[in-house]
């Protein structure tokens, strides 16, 4: 077979070394699938590139084709009408037919010459039709990563729905919201689970005694990341445990309000409107911090996705409190270093966490249940260590990469 995985607008198609969890997912899955399978990995061009025809790029048997984006640099924008609530709420800029259509537009071209069997898109429901009218011999895969397909206006989804072949959902959480909403569809709808590389993400070599505790949160320092109720969690239990760390891997990436804010029908992800238009989120974070407890706080900022796994390795806890998840890529990162795991009761963290046994959930923006759950974990260290021998196995079993790629290449077969 020949596949074509194409990113979101913005992803470099290229190998780099920083990616979003949606590029990991990409590059780490093309490179199991190959050579029993070829791969092109669509993307943008790098900036500086001034091709007006798709760039390629062979590494480690990809094949990468950048195109350019210029038409829809012009159209961006025009996304203010959605912040603005100009639009309809249902059927926002961003999901409209026009949005990255020049983006869509040069990879269905480029495409048509390729001679793939399966075009393999993210989130982005406009693109199929787009590709399926330059491409009609071609099957098409919408991987759902987010909620927005039963989110959005449900006849505008639905009359994607009709070209696309395979719907994937990213953990059973989303493919299950999607059949609930698109019956007539239900039989297109699989569960491809997000993954992790166990030989990168491997336990330490030695236990960690004579100091005092981390806590670790590891992704987007974002609104609905929950970050600001880890902080306050926190600062609950730092008096019980003089010296304990807390610290929060990754960068500041807020979507926009209508991305996701002002989609949810959740009351809970809906007043995250209040952290937007006062200064930076991770200002806020920083200043939500009491002087005390500023030197035990640590805004690590970005790390490489090669790199991240000593900071696990360092770890006593994982925690995700996201108030809305899709599947929770830390908390499998976190299992596959023997690290006990605490997520809020939501989207596909509850697919991923086996409760008393992996790890522990709370109900989402419940501070106090946190800091309890932090303080049962920090004072069974027994039960830490057995959540973790036990999330190592779930990952091997479950989320290992090699297992993901396994699933998705049966899931190709059928299709063609």
């Amino acid at each position: 077979m020949k596949i074509a995985l194409i990113s979101q607008p913005g992803e470099v198609a290229a190998p780099v070394k920083q990616r979003g969890s949606i590029g990991i997912w990409s590059e780490q899955v093309c490179r199991r699938l190959i050579p029993a399978d070829q791969v092109v990995f669509y993307g943008n061009q790098k900036r500086g590139s001034s091709s007006p025809a798709a760039i390629a790029l062979m590494d480690e048997g990809i094949e990468y084709r950048g195109v350019r984006g210029r038409l829809d640099q012009v159209l961006r924008p025009l996304r203010v009408l959605d912040r603005w609530g100009i639009s309809n709420p249902q059927r926002p800029i961003f999901a409209s037919t026009f949005y990255g259509r020049g983006y869509i537009g040069q990879i269905a071209r480029d495409l048509s010459q390729q001679h793939c069997n399966i075009a393999h898109v993210h989130n982005y429901s406009q693109f199929v039709p787009a590709l399926k009218r330059m491409n009609p011999q071609i099957k098409t895969v919408l991987h759902m990563h987010c909620e927005w397909l039963t989110q959005l206006d449900p006849d505008l989804i639905a009359s994607r729905l009709h070209h696309t072949d395979l719907v994937i959902g990213c953990s059973d959480y989303i493919t299950q919201k999607i059949r609930d909403r698109f019956p007539a569809f239900a039989d297109r709808c699989q569960t491809v689970y997000n993954g992790v590389d166990p030989v990168l993400f491997t336990p330490a070599s030695s236990p960690r005694f004579d100091r005092p505790p981390q806590l670790l949160y590891v992704g987007r320092v974002s609104p609905e990341k929950g970050v600001h109720l880890l902080i306050e969690a926190f600062c609950q239990i730092a008096p019980q445990y003089p010296g304990i760390e807390l610290k929060i891997v990754g960068s500041e990436a807020v979507p926009g309000r209508e991305l996701l804010v002002q989609l949810s029908q959740d009351p809970e992800v809906a007043a995250l409107a209040r952290f937007y238009g006062d200064g930076s989120y991770l200002q806020q974070l920083k200043q939500r911090v009491p002087q005390e407890f500023r030197p035990q706080v640590h805004f690590v900022g970005a790390v490489p996705y090669q790199k991240l796994s000593p900071f696990y390795q360092n770890a006593d806890i994982l925690i995700n409190p996201s108030l809305s998840e899709a599947f929770g890529m830390s908390l499998v990162e976190a299992m596959a270093n023997e690290v006990p795991t605490i997520g809020a009761r939501v989207g596909g963290m509850t697919t991923v966490i086996r409760p008393g046994e992996t790890g522990l959930l709370f109900e989402s923006d419940q501070v106090d249940q946190l800091a309890q759950a932090i303080l049962k974990l920090l004072a069974n260290p027994e039960l830490r260590r057995s959540m973790g021998l036990i999330g190592r196995q779930r990952v091997i079993d479950l989320f290992s990469w090699d297992r993901v790629a396994d699933s998705l290449q049966k899931h190709y077969q059928d299709l063609v």
